[in-house]
């Protein structure tokens, strides 16, 4: 006795297979993506506490070269 499958049966698992498969991709995908914004806004806040250290450095300098009177420029 053979076990046959009907058309139908074949048509619903293909169709069953390529919805399991794009739902996979669409995943991947949004990881992808979701990693990436991360690395993108952690660059940027980096880049922000950079320029903030850069700009209190050059503020700590002013404030010394008023300190230490008129420079010969």
């Amino acid at each position: 006795m053979t076990d046959r499958l009907s058309k139908s049966e074949i048509a619903k698992d293909a169709l069953q297979e390529g919805v399991e498969s794009v739902a996979s991709t669409v995943g991947e995908v949004a990881s992808i993506i979701t990693t990436a914004v991360k690395d993108v806004a952690n660059a940027i806040g980096g880049l922000a506490t950079d320029a903030f250290a850069i700009r209190d450095a050059a503020i700590q300098a002013a404030e010394r070269a008023d300190l230490d009177g008129p420079s010969d420029d």
